[in-house]
């Protein structure tokens, strides 16, 4: 019999399924500080939380018996992670039970944004009867914009096209094949910001996504453009947006959003007469309350069984043979990934990794998750992928992912090469190893071969290689006061093509970026941050 813990309010609806288990006997009991916790943790099987309760190393140690704890909602910033990795304990999260309340809540705002519905509310509750000033548009005939079609875009998709709306869709991982299948039409941030009616997002808050829409896109956007953010404060730059709206670009916003929250009194939006604001709503429903608690609970059956589970969000435990094997790659592998992701330019179909030398003849899961886990994560942010969602994740987005081992290793102890191949069948390979003495290295950027540690801010450069190449860019980098630390230079043939990498000391800004392929024989430059 399997004793489960619930110390935060939980519904019964939420914890139904652990209840009516034969197998599974459940106790209730709140409020309990952490030395009252720690007092009786050793005989439960799995801890079920809400925020309330804060899992701490202590109560962990104490947990003699735990195999589980479930965190009945997404952040698990009240749960110690290390020190449950270091016991074996799971510990899992419910990512997709406010996918439908978080949908739902962005058509509440495109809808209430269409006709003025707060407006003409406050105005008609303030005793004015005015039917002139709130003429609205209908969604049907629109196109609609969505940045970011994971879970809960596909789903704000999904209902758009039973209003009649047209759908541009942008996602670094939504191949042609998957955006046909979904019956929306694949489109760059530029295309929707230059032809769409109404825009939401739908991304996580990232280095490459904080401020994507800002003013350079208001300066292009089509007028009238009306903008839904139910997803994280500063993907769009708000005072930006104040901006657009005044000067007549952009007709309206509806945050459910803020860069800081909650805002200061003073902040445009609370008194903007065109802008739609709510205090961070988005999974506020009872249906999303209990669907986090009963995904949880079946996790949690799934564990105490032995069962085959999905959203743990650290680590499950590995023989300590194979990790002792496998622990010095951990870093590397998960820089390689995040090399690879920054350095593609087309959404990504498979990952393909290969594994040689001295790592060919053991089981190289763990190390192939945080591989993944850096090709996700730079598109999706660290905080929404781990080393056991990765897998999950590429798989829902129809990445497949595709692992050989060798035992030959082009003249290294060991070598992991990182091959990414999107849906036009283009490639971005980097390989990388450990050499004794040295540390981490990148030693190939797809067909060139090179030497750089992978660290801090750096620069791909791909370039035609004649003279006066090198000198061209540390002038302009020089004039704009970026300091190069190293260069590395690769090229198969004299006069053909070659790549620069450059490692420098503070991020590059994006004019910069865009100085440099203005140069005379250089193809492309991109910012990789390790």
């Amino acid at each position: 019999m399997f004793k489960v813990l619930v110390s935060d309010p939980i519904s019964d609806l939420g914890i139904q399924q652990l209840m009516d288990a034969a197998d599974v006997q459940v106790e209730k009991k709140t409020g309990l500080g952490e030395d009252e916790l720690a007092a009786i943790i050793g005989e439960y099987d799995a801890l079920l939380v809400r925020s309330q309760t804060r899992v701490t190393e202590k109560i962990m140690e104490a947990g003699s018996k735990l195999k589980v704890v479930g965190r009945a909602g997404v952040g698990v910033d009240n749960i110690d992670l290390e020190a449950a990795t270091k016991r074996g304990i799971i510990i899992i999260n419910a990512p997709d039970g406010n996918t439908i309340t978080t949908c739902e809540h962005t058509f509440a705002m495109m809808m209430a944004l269409a006709r003025h519905i707060p407006q003409a509310y406050a105005k008609t509750i303030g005793g004015v009867w005015d039917r002139k000033s709130f003429l609205g548009v209908e969604l049907r005939n629109k196109t609609l914009g969505v940045l970011g079609m994971g879970r809960i875009g596909s789903e704000v998709a999904k209902r758009a096209k039973a209003f009649g709306m047209n759908i541009l869709a942008f996602d670094p991982f939504l191949t042609q094949e998957r955006a046909e299948k979904m019956e929306v039409k694949l489109a760059s941030v530029d295309d929707i910001v230059r032809n769409a009616d109404f825009m939401t997002v739908h991304t996580p808050l990232t280095p490459d996504t904080r401020h994507m829409i800002s003013r350079p896109q208001f300066e292009v956007m089509k007028k009238g453009m009306r903008i839904v953010n139910c997803a994280r404060g500063g993907i769009i730059d708000e005072l930006a947006l104040v901006e657009a709206i005044d000067e007549g670009i952009v007709a309206g916003a509806a945050f459910d959003v803020f860069e800081s929250e909650p805002p200061q009194k003073d902040h445009p939006f609370l008194s903007h007469p065109k802008i739609i604001v709510t205090p961070h709503l988005g999974a506020s429903t009872v249906e999303a309350q209990e669907n986090v608690a009963i995904d949880v609970s079946e996790e949690v059956l799934h564990i105490l069984r032995n069962e085959p589970f999905k959203n743990a969000v650290n680590m499950p435990p590995v023989a300590a043979s194979v990790m002792s094997r496998l622990q010095p790659y951990f870093a590397i592998g998960e820089k390689l990934g995040s090399f690879a992701a920054q350095s593609a330019n087309q959404a990504v179909n498979e990952i393909h990794v290969d594994y040689a030398g001295d790592l060919s003849d053991v089981d190289t899961l763990p190390l192939t998750r945080y591989i993944v886990k850096g090709v996700l994560a730079h598109h999706l942010g660290d905080e929404n992928v781990n080393i056991v969602n990765g897998m999950h994740l590429a798989k829902s987005r129809d990445i497949n992912v595709v692992v050989t081992q060798a035992s030959k290793s082009k003249g290294f102890t060991n070598l992991l090469t990182v091959t990414l191949k999107t849906q036009n069948d283009e490639e971005t390979l980097v390989a990388g190893t450990l050499l004794n003495g040295y540390g981490e290295r990148i030693v190939q950027i797809n067909k060139f071969p090179v030497d750089v540690a992978p660290e801090g801010h750096q620069i791909l450069i791909s370039h035609h290689d004649k003279p006066g190449m090198i000198g061209s860019v540390g002038t302009l980098l020089g004039q704009n006061d970026v300091n190069i630390a190293s260069m590395q230079v690769g090229r198969k043939i004299i006069g053909g093509e070659a790549i620069m990498i450059l490692t420098v000391d503070k991020a590059v800004q994006k004019d910069v970026l865009t100085q440099l392929t203005t140069l005379p024989g250089l193809n492309s430059a991109i910012e990789i941050t390790l």
